[in-house]
């Protein structure tokens, strides 16, 4: 009898150990689970008001009305930079006014001389391109004789003054030239080699006017040489 009240004891103290110990794995369990969500609400929020999504930012609980006003601050930031950006760029290229080329250009000549003793030939150039261009400078001219010699035309010296063709309308120049009085046939020219300011291809076109005379040792240093001058808007050019 005293063996079984013995063996009966000691298995309910066995049971109440392990009641103690199923509560106390109960406690710890609790305690994890309850620390666990506010630290990760904490990283979460703090996270999103750092990085400045507004998207995160406002779904942060409490610490989400710090976030979100960061993140909505970040996005308008972002958008500010980004539309100054491109609309710079888009300003500067469309902007840009570029040279007028060749093939963009109608070049015709005519006969404008009125002096007995100087004669003018205007060479013009319309702009047919479909935009505006810029131009600026001399043109390059040579002229070719029926003989099939070339001559070379020198410049006048006069300031060049940049200038922009609209599309559709024109500028021009001059050459001037001695007028032949001699009687004989002189130098007939029969083409002029113009190649616009700034361009490398030469447009052929014919010559309009009287014959040049023959170089004669004994005419006077004053008197009409063969010349151009700068291109110019027509209204502001010397065909104008």
């Amino acid at each position: 009898m005293k063996h079984a009240h013995a063996t009966k004891t000691l298995l309910a103290a066995l049971a109440l150990i392990s009641t103690l110990g199923l509560t106390a794995c109960n406690g710890d369990d609790d305690g994890s689970a309850g620390a666990a969500p506010d630290s990760a609400s904490g990283s979460t929020a703090g996270g999103s008001g750092g990085n400045g999504g507004s998207d995160q930012g406002t779904g942060g609980g409490s610490s989400g009305s710090n976030g979100s006003n960061g993140g909505s601050e970040g996005k308008s930031g972002g958008n500010d930079s980004g539309q100054g950006t491109g609309a710079g760029t888009g300003s500067n290229e469309n902007g840009k006014v570029g040279i007028c080329r060749s093939d963009e250009l109608e070049v015709t000549a005519v006969d404008n001389s009125t002096d007995k003793t100087e004669g003018i030939v205007t060479v013009q150039f319309k702009n047919g391109g479909g935009r505006d261009c810029t131009i600026n400078g001399y043109a390059g001219v040579d002229l070719k004789t029926s003989t099939g010699d070339t001559l070379s035309v020198n410049r006048n010296g006069e300031k060049a003054v940049p200038g922009v063709i609209k599309d559709g309308e024109s500028a021009a120049f001059n050459i001037t030239f001695p007028v032949n009085n001699s009687g004989g046939s002189g130098v007939r020219v029969t083409k002029i080699l113009v190649t616009p300011p700034n361009e490398t291809k030469t447009v052929t076109i014919a010559w309009p006017a009287g014959s040049l005379p023959v170089d004669n040792p004994d005419a006077p240093s004053d008197g009409p040489k063969l010349s151009i001058s700068p291109v110019g808007i027509v209204s502001d050019s010397p065909a104008g």
